[in-house]
Order: C-alpha cells, then sequence, then structure tokens
C-alpha cells in the first residue's frame, strides 16, 4: 500500500472534524502528488504531540523557520510506510528522545495551517507520542530549542492549533 493510500485510509476512518476531513479527503483526490513537498497547491504532513502524563508535560520545539512554540512534526518522506510512521519518526528526529510509542487510536486531530511559500498549506495529521520515563531530549537541526512545558503553560507559549492539539490529547488519555 501507498502512503497516498495509507493516508487516505486513515483521513477516512478519523471521526471528528468532518468538514475539514473532507478538505483532506478532497486534495489528495484531485492532487496525486499531494502528499509531498513538492506540492503547490498544499501538502499533507504528519506531526506528535510529545507528552509525559506522569509528569504533565509536553515537549515542544522552537521551530527554526517559523520561530514558534510547536509539536514535532514534519513532510512525509518516500521511505514512510505510514502517516503513522512518519508521526513517530518526525517526533523522534525532532525530539531526539527514543522510546516514543504512539497514543493507541490513530490521529488525535486535523489542522490546515498556511505556510510561507514554497509550500503554501499543510493538512497536518496530529498525533500524540508518550515519552518513556526519564526521557532526554536533544535539539535537532531544525530546532531552536526544544523544551518540557507543563499543561498550563502551553496557552502562553503556542498558538491554538497546539493548544487544541494538548485539548484534544489530554481528553484521550
Amino acid at each position: 500500500m501507498s502512503l497516498h493510500d495509507d493516508a487516505v485510509l486513515v483521513i477516512k476512518g478519523y471521526e471528528g472534524q468532518e468538514e475539514l476531513r473532507q478538505a483532506y479527503l478532497d486534495h489528495l483526490a484531485a492532487h496525486p502528488d499531494g502528499m509531498w513537498k513538492a506540492c503547490r497547491a498544499g501538502h499533507v504532513t504528519a506531526s506528535a504531540l510529545v507528552i509525559d502524563p506522569s509528569r504533565g508535560q509536553v515537549l515542544l520545539t522552537l521551530h527554526k523557520k517559523l520561530r514558534m512554540w510547536l509539536q514535532m512534526g514534519g513532510h512525509c518522506e518516500p521511505a514512510d510506510t505510514s502517516l503513522e510512521a512518519a508521526a513517530l519518526r518526525e517526533a523522534t528526529e525532532e525530539s531526539g528522545v527514543a522510546g516514543l510509542t504512539l497514543l493507541p487510536g490513530g490521529p488525535v486531530r486535523l489542522d490546515r495551517h498556511p505556510i510561507p511559500a514554497p509550500c503554501n498549506c499543510h493538512f497536518d495529521v496530529q498525533y500524540a507520542a508518550l515519552a518513556p520515563a526519564g526521557a532526554v531530549e536533544t535539539i535537532s537541526e531544525e530546532s531552536l530549542d526544544v523544551r518540557w512545558f507543563a499543561y498550563d503553560e502551553v496557552a502562553g507559549v503556542a498558538d491554538e492549533s497546539v493548544v487544541r492539539l494538548l485539548e484534544a490529547t489530554r481528553a484521550r488519555l
């Protein structure tokens, strides 16, 4: 199965945010290359909010290009076998945390947001990743910083999309 086909199945199976879910499906139907960064009309990305429920904290990255505190995530790559695999790969690469596991149940949220050219638009499929006990983070080349934040600190440093992702993740825990 191709990554495109996996994305269609994952998005079709996602319950919630029906209008946005349909926009994702319409995008993929209209753009066979809609999974890839080269698609100028926008493309599907995969991200994961790294969370440590035992400490009541999330790990965010200060994105180098956007200069915003965000969850870990990014573009799908040809070697990714699924959206879940892409989200887990991105979370591991950007956090430096070994042993992350995705929260069961598939994506937590969908979020479509504008991005500076040439990307223009990301159709982000958002997961949550559980950090193992004693997780140690590392700053990646894509980040200016990575830092743990208490749940109640997130709204003060991150935008509404991250706050909504945290709320949805906490509701699923």
